[in-house]
């Protein structure tokens, strides 16, 4: 599982699997944001099985999904306040982390 740091406090990846957790914990994260809707794609692993490994790991877990190439400003709120809310660092992920960025760098442009 590669993932790419955006900030100190925040990083991106692909897709992951819930078996991905452990590692994701052991890299120090405190928090998973899923960026990514179920179903988007055949075989992807639905939000709430992340959710449970997560949650079990005893790390925070947000469900935020961003249509690919539809940002709504909802989204960036929704990301904003779960940004604000979680503990950091956080690991955010979509298909292929683009969306968890792009979300990234709205929220820092509305925070001029």
């Amino acid at each position: 599982m590669e993932y790419r740091q955006i900030s100190d406090d925040y990083s991106v990846s692909g897709q992951i699997q819930p078996e991905d957790i452990a590692a994701i914990k052991d890299a120090g994260f405190r928090s998973v944001i899923c960026n990514r809707p179920d179903n988007e794609q055949p075989g992807q692993p639905p939000a709430d099985s992340v959710k449970a490994a997560a949650e079990a790991a005893g790390l925070a877990f947000r469900y935020i999904p961003v249509i690919s190439g539809q940002i709504t400003m909802d989204n960036v709120e929704d990301q904003a306040e779960a940004l604000d809310e979680l503990e950091g660092p956080v690991f955010a992920y979509c298909r292929s982390g683009a969306r968890c960025t792009n979300l990234y760098g709205l929220i820092q442009q509305e925070r001029g």
